[in-house]
């Protein structure tokens, strides 16, 4: 274990040197009015409760009266004013807060350039020079202003930074949290004369917004994910950790390398992972010059795609697929992308089979078999873009009634805001509160649903004024419930109402079984809904997040939940941050705070579920892009049309396949549907085919169950209900049959990697929880 390896001396000078310095904290937000200044202020209030010298130099609140509330009391130093032509400038007044020596300083704008005569030409040249001294400083930076991200903002939105600070920056500080906001909340506080200072015209497009917004999840998840990497290398874990997506494709030096690349990148793009390129080279061969030319392009294609790139020595095929695996191990990838193979049945019995040895060796990583559609349709590159099947709406077209009832219920129903956090204690009810007291004092009819502050000081303080809607009581078998009261709160009937913990579960004899159910009833009544939940609460996720935490969640909520929610926002916390408002009894009992550390709330778990949120919600933002803009996302246009079939058992991993494949479905924008193949009627669990069912009509695809002959009729049956739907990929397990049971039986995968070389065939993984992360 990485505890008891005895420090180098570099390591301890290190050690020593960091207790004499000061501590950077910096809030990232996509642009300025997101509320970096305020949760910094806010911040800066609770460490003066807690007795510890802060003070404020050159911060701006923008007259911004939720901004200014924070500043009150706190001791300010005044800031240097001077002019950069008509423009006023706040430089840190370096030799007062030297004198003055407090333990915190809180500064805006860490993209700033000082006047010509100042001791430093920068602002994060003072922080550097406050950090030497042993004086800690928090301060903000919006994601543009972030070079590296500087050039990609500008060509995607148009917008050019004034100053800019380096990317690498992040990296040394010892915490950075984003401060997450919608466009819509952005053009709201703009719209109330909250925005003044920006100047930049093209900053106030939502598009724009949505865009830089989506820039900054994903550079804090890149950021996450190295923590993590970092994390789990030093407490000895192997494999991926469940948080990301990591795509290797496996190619040769040859002409179709490149369709292999290029699909690679794509659906690398589509599920927020990285690509990694690995070719095996044949070392018993003499390099020719043709090999030597593939080998050219190849590096400048995966320099191009910004992908990974490895070259292993084989001295013949059979040392392939342990080769991949090896490598796939190494740089925790989580899922291979390769060819189906040419060779017939007896050629793999003789040869042996790469599909079929990777398939074998593989742990936790899924393996996706690329279609030869060059074989099949005559194509060498991917097909350009279709129309799309949906009618373009004209403007002199008559709707139909269907239709006409269609918009005027979603002119009916409620707006829908939700909260997310990657745990418990992240402040989303506090952030909840907040927003329902900014609207009471618009003199909005706001009330509070059901609100679980678990005693948290703060969290009572932000319900203010706000009135709340009693809780009913429920008796069910000799026991008392308290739940939320949809008939009062319709009754009662607000213009929005605060509903926290949208994945609980009602008590029996409630009005509905789960409370996103009261949520769809009270949108549809006409009242909008602002709540909260976390993300290992989404359906899809469950399996992911068990991954993660060993620990499997109860309480589900559909996707379609979160798609149907008019505005999703981030709330981001430093696992750090988590772990100490646990130990000061914020989140849970004091006499569950040990076991809280150690379980759930372990450093590995936060920090993954911590990408996984940032992840999520950065898809959520480009899924939205793409319907405002045809041009829009940031993970490029998906150029196939795709339908996806997966084919399941009733075993324990059939819920795996279906969420798999809904994931999948969803980033590609596809129909889906789930098959079982029956082979005799009456012996399965018909309670069991319910549940796989409802859980697949639940994330919105469709489910049947076909009768066959035989078990050696299954992979026909299944090869030939995907072919009448037209699936251009199949989802399977890994198959689990001893060698023998292969020979008496026609194998499933095996025939399908034979016989459907037509399509894409990915064969998931089964989840090994020895792999996940360990204790710490």
């Amino acid at each position: 274990m990485a505890g008891y390896r005895r420090r180098t001396p570099e390591e301890l000078l290190l050690s020593i040197s960091k207790l004499h310095r000061g501590r950077l904290k910096i809030y990232v937000g996509a642009v300025s009015g997101s509320g970096k200044t305020y949760h910094m202020l806010r911040e800066g209030q609770g460490l003066k409760q807690q007795g510890i010298e802060v003070v404020v130099c050159a911060v701006s609140t923008m007259r911004r009266p939720e901004t200014v509330e924070q500043l009150a009391d706190l001791e300010r130093i005044p800031s240097i004013h001077w002019y950069k032509g008509d423009v006023e400038k706040k430089d840190l007044n370096l030799d007062a807060i030297i004198e003055r020596n407090p333990e915190v300083v809180l500064v805006d704008g860490l993209a700033h350039e000082n006047r010509p005569d100042a001791q430093f030409p920068t602002r994060l040249e003072d922080i550097q020079f406050l950090l030497s001294h042993g004086i800690s400083v928090i301060t903000t930076v919006n994601v543009y202003e972030l070079e590296g991200v500087t050039e990609l903002a500008q060509k995607l939105t148009g917008i050019e930074a004034e100053c800019t600070v380096s990317a690498d920056l992040l990296e040394l500080a010892d915490e950075v949290r984003l401060i997450d906001a919608s466009p819509e909340t952005i053009l709201s506080r703009l719209n109330d004369g909250r925005l003044c200072n920006v100047k930049d015209p093209e900053l106030l497009k939502r598009g724009n917004l949505g865009k830089l917004r989506e820039l900054a999840l994903r550079l804090m998840a890149e950021g996450v994910n190295e923590s993590l990497e970092k994390y789990r290398e030093e407490q000895g874990f192997f494999g991926p950790s469940g948080a990301a997506e990591r795509i290797l494709v496996a190619a040769q030096y040859h002409w179709n390398a490149s369709i292999y690349i290029r699909r690679g990148q794509q659906i690398a793009k589509r599920l927020g992972g990285d690509l990694q390129v690995v070719v095996f080279a044949d070392s018993s061969q003499e390099p020719t010059k043709e090999r030597e030319d593939f080998k050219r392009s190849i590096l400048k294609l995966t320099e191009k795609v910004d992908a990974g790139f490895r070259e292993i020595s084989v001295s013949n095929r059979r040392q392939v697929p342990r080769a991949l695996v090896q490598y796939a191990m190494l740089i925790n990838a989580t899922r291979i992308i390769m060819g189906h193979s040419k060779q017939t049945r007896s050629e793999e019995f003789w040869q042996g089979s790469i599909a079929g040895s990777v398939l074998k060796q593989s742990r936790n990583i899924d393996v996706f078999f690329m279609a030869d559609r060059a074989a099949n349709e005559g194509e060498r590159v991917l097909p350009t873009m279709r129309k799309s099947s949906k009618q373009t709406a004209e403007p002199y077209r008559r709707l139909s009634t269907q239709e006409v009832e269609k918009k005027i219920e979603s002119f009916r129903r409620g707006k829908f805001k939700v909260y997310i956090g990657a745990a418990p204690g992240a402040g989303k009810s506090y952030m909840m509160l907040r927003e329902g007291n900014d609207l009471l004092r618009k003199e909005i009819d706001v009330v509070v649903g059901l609100m679980e502050t678990h005693n948290r000081a703060d969290t009572l303080g932000q319900a203010g004024k706000l009135e709340v809607v009693p809780r009913l009581t429920i008796d069910h078998e000799g026991k008392q419930y308290s739940e939320m009261d949809v008939a009062a709160i319709l009754k009662r009937n607000p213009e929005v109402v605060l509903i926290d913990e949208l994945a609980h579960t009602n008590a029996p004899g409630s009005r509905h079984k789960r409370r996103y159910e009261d949520v769809q009833e009270i949108l549809a009544a006409g009242i909008s809904v602002i709540a909260t939940m976390n993300v290992h609460h989404l359906e899809s996720l469950k399996d992911a997040v068990e991954q993660i935490t060993g620990t499997a969640v109860e309480e589900t909520v559909p996707d379609t939940i979160l798609r149907l929610a008019d505005e999703v926002e981030l709330i981001d916390v430093s696992p750090d941050t988590l772990r100490q408002r646990i130990k000061e009894g914020q989140i849970c009992k004091p006499e569950e705070v040990e076991e809280a550390l150690c379980g759930f709330f372990k450093t590995g778990n936060l920090i993954a579920l911590r990408e996984l949120a940032l992840r999520e919600i950065a898809d959520d933002v480009d899924e939205r892009l793409e319907a405002w803009e045809r041009n829009g996302s940031l993970r490029g246009p998906w150029r196939r049309h795709e339908s996806i079939f997966v084919a399941i058992t009733p075993g324990k991993r059939a819920e795996r396949l279906i969420r798999r494949g809904f994931r999948i479905a969803h980033r590609l924008k596809a129909d889906w549907h789930v098959h079982y193949v029956q082979t005799s009627a009456g012996t399965d669990d018909a309670k069991r085919l319910e549940e796989l069912e409802e859980l697949t009509v639940r994330l919105g695809g469709t489910f049947e169950v076909e009768q066959a002959a035989s078990q050696n009729a299954i992979p026909d049956a299944l090869l030939a209900k995907a072919n009448s739907l037209k699936s251009t990929q199949m989802i399977l397990g890994q198959s689990s049959r001893s060698f023998w049971s292969k020979l008496q039986q026609k194998p499933v995968v095996d025939t399908i990697l034979r016989e459907g070389r037509h399509m894409d065939v990915l064969v998931v993984a089964d989840f090994n929880p020895n792999i996940a992360l360990g204790d710490e």
